[in-house]
């Protein structure tokens, strides 16, 4: 079981408001973390669940951030709308656009997902498995 990410930022309070703009609609909560972000799962009136945490952060080595080069995190979303809804929540809080949403049929007849990078080039993908119309041609 994956613990959690942790994604190198280094303008802390832009990666903040990108990730803000759509977590909270996926469940995440945000925390500080000795001034870093957290964003957890909280099952409903309750702690955390044990799902994966992202940790936004500056590199402990002091050095610059950088993306992983084939690295990609992905948030699944309720349904295809919600995908469409992140992604632009995403983008007018300061993403670059790496796929618009859409169903992808190379990945199978309901997967339906948006691409994009953080401030800090960080490759993220929204996706749904959830058909928006379940009697459409593909």
């Amino acid at each position: 079981m994956i613990a959690y990410v942790t994604l190198g930022a280094d303008d802390v309070a832009r990666a903040e408001r990108f990730y803000s703009a759509f977590l909270p609609a996926l469940g995440y909560r945000l925390e500080e973390d000795h001034g870093d972000l957290l964003y957890s799962l909280a099952s409903p009136g309750g702690p955390p669940v044990a799902s994966p945490d992202l940790y936004v952060k500056a590199p402990f080595n002091g050095l610059p951030a950088s993306a992983g080069n084939g690295t990609m995190v992905a948030f699944q979303a309720a349904c295809p709308q919600q995908v469409r809804a992140l992604h632009a929540a995403a983008l007018a809080a300061g993403g670059v656009d790496e796929g618009q949403p859409g169903y992808r049929a190379s990945y199978g007849p309901q997967f339906y997902v948006a691409y994009l990078r953080d401030p800090q080039g960080n490759k993220i993908a929204l996706f749904s498995t959830m058909p928006e119309d379940a009697g459409r041609d593909i």
